[in-house]
Parts: C-alpha cells; structure tokens; sequence
C-alpha cells in the first residue's frame, strides 16, 4: 500500500481498515499519513485530512512502555466512522 501519488480516501480508508485488522504495524501506518500530512504542497478535503490527522499519531504510548493512547476498539469505531462519513 504504496505509491507516489496523492491518496485518495479509498487508500487512506484501506490503511485504516489494515491497522484495524492487524495487516500493518500502527507505526506503519503513522509514517505513512504523516508523509502525506505534512506535505504542505497537497491539498486535502475536510473529510481525507480529519482521518490523515487520527492515522497520524496512531502509534502513540500512553507512557514509555503503557499501551497505546488509542485502542484497537477506538481505531475500529473511527474506521465506522470514516465509513458513515463517506456513506453521506
């Protein structure tokens, strides 16, 4: 799940639903959004930069060895989400 083009919401949900499913690492996935987030040549729809902005930090600990700021069931109820926000 890669390329040199902007990604549309189609890849940018695939991600989402990969880290949900266990198919990436969480710190995959991070690098990955923040290479698009940061981007300040990229323009971004308000709905492709709100889920580039959540899979952007997904990684983060709580503390140096806590668990994950975000649990697997938050990543899921964001990835419905995404999903309900597209369905409009």
């Amino acid at each position: 799940m890669s390329g040199t083009d902007q990604p549309d919401l189609d890849e940018i949900e695939r991600w989402f639903a990969a880290v949900a499913e266990g198919r990436v690492s969480r710190d995959e996935a991070d690098r990955w959004a923040g290479r698009w987030l940061l981007d300040d040549d990229l323009g971004w729809d308000a709905l492709s930069l709100w889920a580039l902005g959540l899979l952007y930090g997904i990684d983060l600990p709580v503390g140096p060895e806590g668990p994950y700021l975000h649990d697997d069931e938050q990543v899921r109820e964001w990835l419905g989400e995404l999903r309900r926000r597209r369905a409009r």
